[in-house]
């Protein structure tokens, strides 16, 4: 993804295509879950009343809440958080963040890592903990993992305005491994950038060659 500062559309709301910030929480969401979550065990022929069933739908419930929480934050605050007084102008680098998402597809996990560069614009930095939890509020929603990729890079672009900025995700769809294809170990990789590293394909190949390492 190649994304200019203008480009970047400044969306609040859920859109089919995936906001960038926050949504409010339901007030019934543990109930509306827990009566979808009976449904599902009525229609495959279970016993949701059984013993080993009673307390699941509540379980699955509050699973999912846990699993999506990042639909009820906005992982762009946690940029927000910056230091200058060192005026570094140097790459910074986080490799091998590991994260869980659920594939929008199929509610089934998605494992993965992400590696995060970016090249500071008047020595603006933030904490090298704080581009881990953004990695980590985008994955924490249904998700496509080209989605991922690219939120991840704006959420950089809007807040640090950086030189550059290069995503790039590895992950393992369970959409693929348990179902369908039935392909355990394929692994889906996914890059974006922005600035320097979109237009520069030599400056580009040496951070990937570096995350590679």
């Amino acid at each position: 993804m190649s994304a200019s500062k203008t480009g970047i559309p400044e969306t609040q709301a859920p859109t089919p295509e995936g906001a960038a910030g926050a949504i409010t929480r339901p007030e019934d969401a543990i109930s509306r879950i827990a009566g979808g979550v009976r449904e599902l065990l009525l229609a495959i022929g279970e016993d949701p009343s059984r013993e080993g069933l009673r307390d699941t739908p509540d379980r699955v419930a509050k699973m999912y809440l846990e699993i999506f929480s990042g639909l009820y934050e906005d992982p762009r605050d946690h940029l927000k958080k910056q230091f200058s007084a060192d005026q570094h102008g140097g790459m910074v680098l986080v490799k091998d963040i590991r994260f869980q998402s659920t594939c929008e597809h199929h509610l089934l996990p998605v494992l993965g890592r992400a590696h995060v560069a970016y090249l500071p614009e008047g020595g603006r930095l933030t904490g090298l903990s704080k581009l881990a939890r953004v990695v980590e509020g985008y994955a924490r929603r249904p998700q496509l993992q080209e989605r991922l990729t690219d939120q991840i890079v704006q959420a950089m672009v809007e807040v640090l305005e950086p030189k550059a900025v290069l995503v790039v995700v590895e992950a393992e769809h369970m959409c693929m491994s348990l179902r369908g294809v039935r392909s355990p170990g394929a692994t889906t990789v996914t890059t974006g950038s922005y600035g320097l590293w979109a237009d520069d394909a030599q400056a580009r190949q040496e951070v990937m060659a570096l995350m590679r390492d």
